[in-house]
């Protein structure tokens, strides 16, 4: 029997590839490198990822279906090559290459505490002893300047190897940049996506961030072009999603953690945070009143199995540290500041646990200063 390109191409339509249930051919897996010399036949199967958890059952499943549909005695045997599209199309240059661990601070909606959450989390991370820096992405709500007493700051451009890069402003061991130092405090921005999505590469990539070993971005609430933009500047550690515990909330922040999850952009979820978890007045600490309702974003990261990383109450002085500049993270001897230090030790350990579970040439080795 002669065998020809066509038979090994039928056959391998009857391969189906089990991450997204297409064919190998449909799906384009088949490289047009199909090789026959007598009964000996080789190819090329493309996969996205090298890890990919499915090369040897489909390489296995391909090497049946020719002895199925073929030949029983081709030989075929060790002459399926892997190739991935990293080899095909090389991952342009890194950003940051110093900054180890990149994590996105998000919610479904505003009014939830997203920016509070972030600046008090990048506090506490840095008064844990790591090197943190802070990027304010939302371009159109910048709050952080005055959430870090910087709102007068603007940062000057430095040389670095050769290059004139912008300089973070600082306060309370953060390295800080937002889109409020360059424009009028009291003005709106009204920037197209597009604008909006430009400004933030240059606040990236053309910043002396130096060496973090934890780069948050404050990202703008729901989900938009920005958020797509930061997942394709940026190779992502992990998101949080912040809600409060009304259904309201917990509806968008479902929505939130889909788009992280989702094909688009598949960004791991670290965790949800439930921010005003309770309301406790500052003359009666024991008490707690769940305005907001209870649990709520406790039964919604066990619904969709993502750990709960933080319940953070309702306290006068978190609302007086943020207006004033002092985050109350700074203290971490108070209900408040203590509720930020548990949550950036937890923060840490989802980042390690989700490290542990890499291949090891992926892993990052965190070190504190």
């Amino acid at each position: 029997m002669a065998i020809y390109p066509k038979l090994i191409i039928d056959a391998l339509a009857k391969v189906r590839y089990p991450g997204t249930g297409k064919d190998l051919v449909s799906a384009g897996m088949v490289e047009d490198d199909i090789r026959i010399e007598g009964k000996k036949v080789s190819f090329s199967l493309l996969f996205e990822k090298p890890n990919d958890p499915f090369i040897k059952s489909v390489v296995k499943a391909a090497e049946t279906a020719i002895l199925t549909y073929v030949d029983k005695d081709v030989d075929i045997k060790g002459n399926i090559s892997v190739i991935t599209r990293q080899q095909i199309r090389p991952e342009p240059e890194k950003l940051l290459p110093e900054v180890k661990n990149i994590i996105a601070v998000s919610s479904g909606k505003g009014g939830v505490g997203k920016s509070t959450v972030a600046a008090n989390l990048a506090v506490a991370l840095a008064g844990l002893g790591y090197k943190v820096g802070l990027l304010d992405a939302d371009i159109f709500g910048p709050s952080q300047p005055k959430m870090f007493r910087v709102e007068e700051a603007r940062p000057v451009m430095v040389n670095v190897n050769g290059r004139d890069l912008i300089e973070p402003a600082e306060n309370y061991g953060v390295k800080l940049l937002s889109i409020g130092f360059f424009v009028n405090k009291e003005d709106a921005v009204l920037w197209r996506g597009a604008m909006a999505s430009n400004a933030l590469k240059q606040l990236i990539g053309d910043a002396n961030w130096g060496e973090l070993d934890y780069f948050l971005i404050d990202l703008p609430p729901g989900t938009s072009d920005i958020h797509l933009t930061m997942v394709q500047t940026l190779a992502i550690t992990g998101a949080i999603v912040v809600t409060t515990p009304q259904d309201v909330a917990l509806a968008d922040a479902r929505k939130g953690i889909s788009m992280f999850m989702g094909d688009k952009v598949n960004v791991p979820v670290l965790g949800l945070i439930e921010n005003m978890a309770w309301f406790t007045p500052a003359e009666l600490p024991e008490n707690k009143y769940y305005i907001f309702g209870k649990d709520g974003g406790k039964r919604l990261a066990e619904e969709l199995q993502v750990p709960l990383l933080g319940q953070i109450p309702i306290v006068q002085s978190i609302r007086e540290g943020g207006d004033k500049g002092s985050p109350v993270a700074l203290d971490p001897e108070t209900v408040t500041g203590h509720a930020f230090l548990t949550l950036a030790e937890n923060v840490v350990q989802q980042i390690n646990y989700r490290n542990e579970h890499l291949a090891p040439t992926e892993r990052v080795h965190i070190t504190k200063k």
